[in-house]
């Protein structure tokens, strides 16, 4: 009997099996083209109905207004952290940024390039919450403000949308939660989030923005980032990520045969439950640092051997949980430890086998 293996990864990451087996076939011939889906050209019907398709899925899982542009371009979340004030920070120079962690930190100092950036919450060594928005000061006349929902770095994650001065559009870098909870999208001037974590491989990046915000980008703005030329092209512009694209539309498919955001945020509750029960239920031998009010469903960062951690237990508990077939749970070189990742592709029975796992090797090395 062959092993089974459960993979952890924070993106690229796990995509749901039947959508792999199907993507395999297509890999040959996509349906009747007589080509390999690598091959279908981004002029062609065959990709136009791929996109709209990927399209149509998008605003029926999301509920997204009319008032709304879907758009799929490339540079990953990175390259938003240059398009987002690129193409907003016109309206008067400045924006807001709400710093929780390492991406929104990256994205606050590439901003500053373009523009006066004011990080309404302090830099700290060591990101643990989201503090209380009573303690955040927003500009009124900001460009925008802008936040990451969930931190992958340090396993912390928005529990609610941040309330923003009326008039000033909001900006959320969803990468890493994108389609696993439902959302009011007209809270939000724009939407972002390279797909490799929940929805797709690497290589796109879904952006949906209100459609009053487009045609403001700056002059040094490249094509390729801009909002506008992007949506006159419908994607287009240039030859776009043509099977990411593809791979995303499949995904999403899925995920509403499966039931949609809404089952997907059960599921993703009941995962990153498992585990924080463990963590909270193991007298300290299973520890972390992340708020509760905080704690990410999809990353879940903790350290092992008591409070701090223990490297060479942690070390034995990665090596062990490799040979078990439980994959890629080493945590970010930034703040060491374990991050098991559980994003939707990501099955309860994988969280299972790692919770079965967690309880025996504390039983084996909790003295």
């Amino acid at each position: 009997m062959s092993q089974e293996f459960s993979y952890f990864a924070p993106g690229p990451a796990k995509i749901p099996e039947e959508v792999l087996r199907g993507l395999q076939q297509e890999l040959l011939h996509h349906k009747d083209t007589h080509v390999s889906i690598l091959e279908v050209s981004h002029r062609s019907k065959d990709f136009g109905d791929i996109i709209q398709a990927a399209e149509k899925s998008v605003r029926e899982l999301l509920n997204v207004p009319a008032n709304y542009r879907v758009m799929f371009l490339q540079g990953g979340g990175t390259g938003q952290f240059a398009a987002v004030p690129l193409n907003l920070i016109s309206r008067t120079g400045k924006a807001d940024y709400i710093v929780t962690g390492s991406w929104s930190a990256k994205a606050a100092k590439e901003a500053a390039k373009y523009g006066q950036v004011s990080e309404v919450v302090p830099r700290a060594e060591r990101y643990t919450g989201v503090p209380p928005p009573a303690t955040w000061t927003l500009d009124p006349q900001a460009s925008y403000v802008y936040y990451c929902a969930n931190e992958t770095v340090e396993g912390v994650e928005f529990q609610s949308v941040p309330e923003v001065p009326a008039g000033v559009p909001l900006v959320c870098d969803m990468s890493s939660n994108y389609f696993t909870r439902p959302v009011d999208v007209s809270k939000f001037g724009v939407i972002y989030g390279g797909a490799q974590k929940n929805i797709g491989c690497s290589g796109v990046t879904l952006v949906i923005i209100r459609e009053d915000l487009l045609g403001h980008a700056l002059p040094i703005c490249p094509s390729v980032l801009d909002y506008t030329v992007i949506d006159k092209n419908k994607s287009l512009y240039n030859t776009p990520p043509t099977f990411a694209i593809h791979v995303t539309a499949e995904v999403l498919a899925w995920v509403k045969k499966e039931g949609g955001v809404a089952e997907m945020e059960r599921r993703c509750l009941e995962k990153s439950n498992m585990i924080y029960s463990i963590i909270d239920g193991s007298g300290g031998f299973y520890s972390t640092v992340v708020d509760p009010a905080s704690r990410s469903r999809v990353n879940v960062v903790f350290r092992v051997g008591g409070a701090g951690g223990d490297e060479e237990i942690e070390k034995s508990f990665v090596e062990e949980a490799a040979r078990k077939g439980l994959l890629s749970l080493k945590g970010h070189r930034s703040v060491g430890g374990i991050r098991a990742s559980l994003y939707n592709a990501l099955t309860v029975q994988d969280t299972r086998r790692l919770a079965d796992f967690m309880l025996g090797f504390q039983d084996q090395h909790k003295a």
